[in-house]
């Protein structure tokens, strides 16, 4: 059996899309390298099945490779003693809005003391995707302003 692109195309997107099932973030790399090889093989079609699986292979090992060496690294990590000071000014986006005496979180694009999202207080309301900073730690949660 001989694999169209579309073939590639669309084993890409449900790896994609299971990902939102599994837990771990890990299978999404394997299906944007079906994804590539899906547009490798629309621009050059008479590549065989033997070199469009190990494309496939290799294009997926090296993302989940590079995740892993560069993009995910351990220096993120909360450490015995890190102070807060390190926290303050680091700009994030509002994931669920806030109001005076209300709540909100903020998503961080590193995490911050070991977490990618908090919760926060803010003297002004602001909306869903809103870059907010970091004024100060307050126990469990961040105290923003609006960037």
């Amino acid at each position: 059996m001989e694999f169209e692109w579309w073939h590639w195309i669309v084993l890409g997107i449900a790896l994609v899309i299971a990902e939102l099932v599994v837990p771990a973030f890990f299978v999404v790399w394997f299906g944007l390298g079906a994804l590539l090889v899906g547009v490798l093989l629309a621009l050059l079609p008479g590549l065989g099945v033997t070199v469009q699986v190990l494309l496939w292979i290799l294009a997926s090992l090296a993302m989940v490779v590079l995740w892993f060496r560069i993009f995910k690294r351990s220096d993120y990590k909360t450490r015995i003693g890190q102070s807060d000071g390190d926290t303050i000014g680091e700009v994030g986006l509002v994931s669920k809005a806030a109001a005076p005496f209300e709540r909100g979180r903020v998503r961080f694009q590193k995490p911050l003391l070991g977490s990618e999202e908090w919760e926060c207080v803010i003297d002004e309301p602001v909306a869903v995707g809103e870059r907010v900073r970091v004024v100060a730690v307050e126990g469990s949660f961040l105290k923003v302003e609006k960037s």
